[in-house]
């Protein structure tokens, strides 16, 4: 259902949450750049008219390596505060805020991202990546890699959060569903940096809510 081919460049390489069933499958596998369309992230009017599966999140629209499962994480108010996509190496997640309409946002948000990383005693470097320089950050539990992509009144933040030994193959997967995803900004005014709503398909919100009653049921009994 969420299956998707990767594809490849030349370059540089708890509380409220739920999980829903993703895939089952092989891992994702390389396929000819040839076979792909220009490379994204892509702004809702001007998404590709290709082969890759998306899953519909509202404000995105992300492509899911096969036999990864979705965790869906939920403020206790009730709004979906994010989508986790859990892969066998490590996990991965994309969201998008509304933005000026000059660029330049991720610069400003990237700047306050390594002073807290680094209060929280993470070691941080940049490097310089496929659409502007990304933040890679590290304890002796987790590595880290985040990026961000300007769009039009749009940004686009992707993380990867995984075991060390995975960092590198995790980053070149992150880098594959962000160059992938559509963004839907809408026409509505938004202050800067607010998160662009994510809607759930029909059959997780299900699946969830049945989660979420079944856990209920067993408390009351």
């Amino acid at each position: 259902m969420f299956g998707w081919r990767r594809r490849r460049r030349g370059g540089d390489g708890g509380d409220g949450s739920a999980e829903a069933a993703g895939t089952s499958g092989d891992r994702h596998e390389p396929i000819d750049p040839a076979d792909a369309e220009a490379d994204g992230p892509f702004d809702a009017t001007e998404a590709p008219e290709d082969e890759l599966s998306r899953l519909d999140l509202g404000s995105v629209r992300i492509p899911v390596p096969d036999g990864a499962q979705l965790q869906v994480e939920v403020d206790p108010a009730g709004p979906v505060r994010a989508v986790h996509v859990v892969t066998e190496i490590g996990r991965l997640t994309v969201n998008a805020y509304a933005a000026p309409r000059s660029s330049g946002l991720w610069r400003e948000i990237s700047r306050e991202l390594v002073e807290q990383l680094r209060s929280d005693g993470a070691r941080v470097s940049r490097v310089r990546g496929e659409w502007d320089d990304e933040l890679v950050a590290s304890s002796p539990e987790v590595a880290l890699r985040f990026v961000g992509v300007d769009g039009p009144r749009w940004l686009l933040r992707g993380v990867a959060a995984g075991p060390v030994d995975n960092a590198e193959e995790l980053a070149e997967l992150l880098h594959d569903v962000v160059r992938g995803t559509v963004v839907v900004r809408g026409p509505e005014p938004l202050p800067v940096r607010t998160p662009l709503p994510i809607e759930l398909p029909e059959p997780i919100a299900r699946h969830i809510q049945q989660a979420h009653q079944a856990q209920q049921a067993q408390q009351q009994g």
